[in-house]
């Protein structure tokens, strides 16, 4: 993690760089050896809590493949009621901002503050185009034309009687990945907020940056899944 300081500091304020919280200034804690060896946990217990993620929506595949199986008609019929070019537009953008996010990154280990900040401020705004084109032009359609999950399906237009099935699914896959969308809009934002109020991340320090970064690479990774499956296969 250690990095060579090229930073200057002439441009920042005293009580930023006097701050104990500044990433000039941050010391690892007090059960660890060097900062190396924070650094090293932090990322390993990321890693072990990703692996947990990817084994919860390894079964909504392994259910969306069962259930095709089983019922291809529904299936097909589900599908083609999605709007394709709303699936296209959110990956091009979870696409995206995981090129910001990963360029944050390597910007927190430059200490390029400024462009550190919109990098981060673009993964956040990306986050909440990717909920807003979700929930306005997909859940917000929908729902009210009666394509609702299970019990709550009422589409009076609908040619198979699993149908309600598939909505079940799509909405369970695509709620659980979105609530995942806004905790990594949640993540970004404290440390954007710390990087504005403190400085807290720099060469020395940006085990936060990295481990968010890692999550939305997650995130992103499961919507290059779903989307074909839901959006694209008949």
């Amino acid at each position: 993690m250690t990095m060579i300081d090229t930073s200057d500091t002439s441009a920042t304020p005293a009580r930023i760089l006097q701050s104990p919280k500044h990433w000039r200034n941050r010391q690892y804690a007090s059960h660890w050896r060097s900062g190396d060896e924070e650094f090293d946990a932090s990322k390993l217990g990321m890693w072990l809590f990703l692996s947990t993620e990817v084994l919860l929506f390894a079964g909504i595949f392994c259910g969306y493949a069962v259930f095709r199986m089983l019922y291809p008609e529904a299936w097909a019929n589900g599908s083609h009621y999605l709007d394709w070019r709303m699936g296209a537009a959110n990956t091009a953008v979870l696409l995206f901002s995981s090129w910001t996010a990963a360029n944050a990154v390597r910007l927190a280990q430059l200490d390029k503050q400024f462009w550190f900040k919109v990098n981060i401020l673009i993964t956040i705004i990306c986050a909440l185009l990717f909920v807003g084109i979700k929930f306005t032009f997909e859940y917000g359609i929908k729902l009210p034309q009666g394509k609702a999950p299970g019990t709550f399906f009422s589409y009076p237009f609908a040619h198979d009687p699993h149908e309600p099935l598939w909505w079940s699914l799509y909405y369970i896959g695509t709620g659980i990945h979105a609530f995942h969308v806004i905790v990594g809009a949640i993540l970004f934002a404290v440390v954007l907020w710390r990087a504005h109020r403190w400085q807290a991340f720099g060469p020395t320090q940006y085990t936060l940056v990295e481990n968010s970064a890692l999550y939305w690479h997650i995130v992103d990774l499961i919507w290059i899944f779903l989307f074909p499956l839901l959006y694209l296969i008949h």
